[in-house]
Parts: structure tokens; sequence; C-alpha cells
């Protein structure tokens, strides 16, 4: 797929936009204050590959924290600040690699211009970040609601707050929890603007249907060429959201972190525990950075055929479990041998 290109712009090392990889991203749902569980949080985050880490930043005691913690995670760290100015300044001090903002509601141009020259001269980027739950006034009352059409209009008059102040080093996210609104939305602001976009679908839901409306709603801007940096928006554990996120990517071809699992629904066929190895599997290889596929069957007739891409997998028969690479019976084994079978191989292929 033919992807948009836009600005490039750095938080901290991790390129975004102008081609690069589709950057990951989570926020922690710790206290901030708290150096220890944010610090934890956020290294669990980096061990599931997340790229970029954001945190909360409500108050004078949180940013303050935020330079220990930027201290002691290897990964780029976004202050997150809404309307407190000194706020904003106070984390670019501890750090920040990148500082999220909605212009509008940070105070007035004067307040602003204090952020911009601050953020300008530690040499880090602002995310204009755009929710339709915080539209200005004028605009909800102009449209009556937030459309597609009002959360753009919102993101460009930002934008241009932030230009007219000679200040480009811009990453925009304009998020509704409508993926309908979501994906006009963007489509609409990707033909006006060259700034990097971060995705997501806000307060998307649990790990379950959030999954599905990000999938859907991420899965198609990102099939458009639409999307430089993203983030899973569930009511789960952070980690959720980065291995949903890279899961996305690597459906679409966009991304060879980690292997990819692929299992059958199983039927009536089926000579193995096919939907608990492959949890089993799942979880085991989660973390794991090589790219090859890794394949679960149930049956012997169907396994090695249906999943011949496969670099490696198992498929069950009555009495034994066979492994196989890419469509070829390499070893036959017991039944309850067959999870340990297949692991080695995998641990030989993330090793190599």
């Amino acid at each position: 797929m033919k992807r948009k290109k836009t600005k490039k712009i750095f938080v901290g090392p991790v390129a975004v936009g102008g081609g690069a990889p589709v950057s990951v991203q989570s926020m922690t749902n710790t206290d901030t204050r708290d150096l220890k569980a944010t610090v934890s949080q956020i290294k669990k985050l980096e061990k599931a590959g997340c790229d970029i880490a954001r945190v909360a930043v409500p108050d004078e005691e949180a940013a303050e924290v935020l330079r220990d913690i930027v201290s002691r995670v290897t990964i780029p760290v976004v202050a997150d600040i809404h309307f407190n100015y000194r706020l904003a300044l106070k984390s670019i001090d501890s750090g920040a690699a990148c500082i999220r903002i909605n212009p509008g509601n940070i105070g007035n141009n004067k307040r602003l211009e204090k952020v911009v020259q601050k953020a300008a001269g530690a040499g880090i980027p602002i995310r204009v970040g755009i929710n339709a739950g915080s539209l200005e006034k004028d605009i909800l009352k102009k449209y009556g609601r937030p459309t597609a059409e009002a959360l753009v209009e919102s993101a460009l008059r930002n934008i241009d707050l932030l230009e007219k102040m000679f200040f480009d080093n811009i990453k925009v996210s304009i998020k509704s929890s409508d993926v309908i609104t979501s994906i006009d939305a963007y489509r609409l602001l990707s033909k006006k603007t060259k700034y990097p976009l971060h995705i997501g679908i806000t307060e998307a839901g649990t790990a379950f249907s959030g999954t599905i409306k990000s999938s859907v709603g991420l899965g198609i801007l990102l099939a458009s060429g639409i999307g430089d940096t993203m983030r899973v928006s569930l009511s789960a554990d952070p980690v959720k959201e980065v291995s949903t996120g890279f899961e996305i990517l690597k459906s679409l071809g966009l991304s060879k972190r980690g292997p990819e699992l692929i299992s059958c629904p199983t039927c009536a066929r089926k000579q193995a525990d096919v939907i608990s190895i492959a949890q089993r599997i799942e979880k085991k290889i989660a973390g794991f950075k090589s790219s090859f596929k890794v394949a679960v069957m149930g049956c012997e007739v169907n396994g090695p055929g249906e999943a011949k891409e496969a670099d490696v997998g198992l498929a069950g028969s009555k009495k034994y479990g066979v492994i196989f690479k890419k469509g070829r019976i390499i070893k036959k084994v017991p039944k309850d041998d067959m999870f340990d079978a297949l692991f080695a191989e995998v641990l030989k292929l993330e090793n190599e």
C-alpha cells in the first residue's frame, strides 16, 4: 500500500512521519506521581515493544516526578497536558520528548507562545490533540455536534496558531469514539495538512469491544496510507494496547516486529486442543522480536497444507502430533509432547 508522505519529526530517537515505520504508543494508567509504579509500567511497555509512552501530567508534582521517570526508562516519554501552560513548561524542563496539548485551551496566546518557545528551544515536537469531547464552543455551535468537519476545522485552527508562531515541529491527532467519524476526519485532515498524524479511536472500550473498534478504524486508515503513529485506546492493561497495535500493523504488512500466530478455528476433525495450545504459544512468544509465522492446526489432514506458508507449526492426529516447516513434516511426536516440540522449534527461529 502507498502511504502518504508527511513531514518527518522525531519524538526522542523515534522518527514519526516522512516514510518512517508506523510507531506504536501507549499511555500509562498509573498515578504519574507514583514513580515506582509508573516506571514499572513503562518498562513492561518497553518489553512489549512499545515505541513511545505517554503520561498524564495533572499537577506540579507529576511534572517534577516526570524528570525521574524519563531518567529511568529507555523509550521517549510524552507529557499529556490539559489547560495549564505552566505544566507544559515544567514538563519540557523535566525532559519530556514531546508534549501533547490542545493549543486552543492552554490559555491565551502569550501563554501558548511561552510553551512554543520552550519546545522550540528544547527541540521537541508538540502534538496537537483534538478530541470530539473538547471542541471549541463556536465550532460545536456551527456544526451542531462533533462531526468530522468540526474536528478538522479545530485541528487546522490550532495548527495555524502554532505556525503563526513559526513553529512546525508538529504532529496531529483528531480522535472520536465513533469509528466512522474518526475515519472521515482523518481522511479529510490528511488532504489538508503535511504534518504526521497520530491515529486512534479514543475511548474505544474494553479489551474485547475496543480491540474490534480500533482494528476496524485503524485498519481502514492504515490500509488507505494514513497514519504515522498510533495508539489503541483500551480500558485494559496498557501492554494489551501495544500487542493489539502490532497485530493490526502485522495484519497489513506494516510491521515485521515479532512472530505472527495463525491457528485454525477448530471443527469436528480436530485431534489437538488447538485453543489451549494456541493460547499458550501466544503468551510465550509475546515480546519476541524475530519475524516468522507459527501455526497451530487441529488435524494432520489440513494442517500442513492449509498452513504451508508458516515457518513452523504443529497439527494433531489420533495417535501423535506432527511438527512441520513450510508445509513439510519434519517430525512426529507423542501428543503430550506437541507443545514442547513446537516451542523448541519456535525458539530456534527466534535465536537465529
